[in-house]
């Protein structure tokens, strides 16, 4: 034995490298150290838990062998996840073993670690002509002024903006200026992206806000009797797109989520530089921005086939 692998474990002995002990300070890494957002320990503390109660929470993490992490696999599929919720559990597993190597404690090396090859997904996007009927549909049916202003102003903000539903419900009033269709939003918990709006998301949100007359700090608020003026939830913010696309007769899936999609494929469509869609959406990764090119491919052989019409 190396000088450099007995100080490693004398180094070792000092402390449990059990995989629950591990886990417990990985985690506090990951909130103190690397300042991850709450929703992202909160899914790293249920994949990596699952983990620790499947190889036992007081197994040496040095023990831990590629065909044992066979059987996890094998395990998690049994429980019937999806292989994209498989490949988030994988994806934990690996920075886990990462951080114990960084922090000199040898056990699987994460490279043996393969994620499982993904089908590229479906996209479910709206074409404009679709847009608009559901960005009329409120003018129809919504006799409440106020209502009607705040529920246009939503769509226009969802699907000229590119903004998350989180984000959407998160923004306050002093953080926007009607002045300027530009703002910036938290993302990711500690980074801040510009959000750009259209003409048209702008003047909604204008109209919208002259209508208001409370307090609240919220741009989007709940405007029902027994919760006024409170910030509009998740929840909320898709029953009313789910609303007006029933009303617009739109007879596909649409969600907030829906309107992101169609404001990136749009985008796209009009030959915008992807690396610009990517920053505007606020992916970390171009590849998750490229499926929107496989869209417009789509879109492209639809044009196309018109003329065997």
């Amino acid at each position: 034995m190396n000088k450099i692998q007995s100080d490693k474990q004398v180094q070792a002995s000092k402390f449990s490298i059990s995989v629950e002990s591990l886990l417990e300070k990985f985690l506090y890494y990951l909130e103190y150290e690397k300042n991850h957002s709450p929703k992202t320990l909160e899914n790293y503390s249920l994949w990596l838990n699952r983990f620790a109660n499947y190889v036992g929470g007081d197994m040496d993490v040095t023990k831990i062998k590629p065909m044992y992490m066979l059987d996890y696999r094998m395990y998690l599929n049994q429980l019937g996840l999806s292989k994209k919720t498989i490949n988030y559990h994988i994806v934990a597993i690996r920075s886990f073993f990462k951080f114990c190597l960084k922090n000199d404690i040898d056990c699987m090396s994460p490279d043996k670690l393969e994620l499982a090859r993904i089908p590229n997904r479906e996209i479910n996007f709206l074409l404009e002509e679709e847009v608009m009927k559901i960005m009329n549909a409120p003018m129809q049916i919504e006799k409440d002024d106020l209502k009607r202003k705040r529920d246009i102003a939503i769509l226009w903000m969802l699907y000229g903006t590119g903004l998350r539903v989180s984000e959407l419900i998160s923004i306050k009033r002093d953080q926007i200026d009607t002045n300027n269709k530009q703002f910036s939003v938290r993302w990711k918990w500690s980074k801040i992206r510009a959000i750009f709006m259209t003409n048209q998301a702008k003047d909604a949100l204008v109209n919208y806000l002259k209508a208001r007359s409370d307090t609240s700090d919220y741009l989007f608020i709940s405007l029902s009797w027994n919760s006024f003026g409170k910030v509009l939830s998740r929840n909320s913010v898709e029953a009313i797109v789910k609303k007006y696309t029933s009303i617009a007769w739109i007879k596909k899936k649409v969600t907030p989520h829906t309107l992101r999609h169609s404001f990136a494929t749009t985008l796209i469509k009009k030959w915008a530089d992807i690396r610009a869609v990517q920053t505007l959406l606020g992916h970390a990764s171009i590849t998750t921005t490229q499926i929107y090119t496989h869209v417009d491919d789509k879109y492209l052989k639809w044009v196309h086939d018109l003329l065997d019409e």
